[in-house]
């Protein structure tokens, strides 16, 4: 009976963990480890975390969001660009917005503290048209913890050098298909 019990729970598991292929962005590999419905936009989102990351403690992360009811990615782009102007813990680094095909992309630093470690979280997002109906949202994130102003400058040069590469990155991937299903991993 154990047997057939421990055969089952090995079948479930590969199952769950077979329902999104791995994201490989950044020389880095990201794994599904959370999916709900947002009952503000009505779509599912998935967040995807490094191999012993998770929604509480992360260090990198791939975000996969499906707005059904937003219906003009560039328009969004610029609500979302005059909220994070307009947030006092926010620093708005770039949008990109290509009209003729409804695509944006927009870069922006956040301040934080978690765990008495304070740290800036660097943010991605691209917006763009869902085939079918409403729009798809891709987002990539990065925590840089620091103590003191000389690991401030260190990361606000890291940034700045790399933006660039990696609104490019963002924009020339495909966004993977949401997975509609609640999952909830904590490792």
């Amino acid at each position: 009976m154990k047997r057939i019990f421990f055969i089952l729970l090995i079948i479930l598991f590969s199952q769950i963990c077979c329902l999104a292929e791995d994201i490989h962005f950044d020389n880095d590999v990201y794994t599904l480890k959370y999916s709900a419905l947002a009952p503000n936009t009505n779509g599912y989102g998935n967040e995807y975390f490094k191999k012993y990351e998770n929604v509480s403690n992360w260090t990198k992360m791939i975000g996969i969001y499906y707005y059904p009811n937003e219906n003009n990615p560039v328009k969004y782009a610029e609500n979302f660009d005059k909220i994070v102007e307009n947030t006092e813990n926010s620093v708005l680094l770039k949008l990109i917005e290509n009209k003729k095909s409804d695509k944006a992309a927009i870069s922006f630093l956040v301040n934080g503290c978690e765990n008495a470690k304070k740290y800036f979280e660097y943010d991605i997002y691209k917006f763009e048209k869902h085939p079918s109906k409403g729009m798809m949202v891709l987002k990539y994130a990065v925590k840089y913890f620091f103590t003191n102003n000389e690991e401030i400058k260190t990361i606000a040069d890291k940034v700045k050098k790399e933006n660039d590469k990696y609104l490019e990155m963002l924009i020339t991937s495909p966004i993977p298909p949401v997975i509609e299903k609640d999952i909830s991993f904590h490792e």
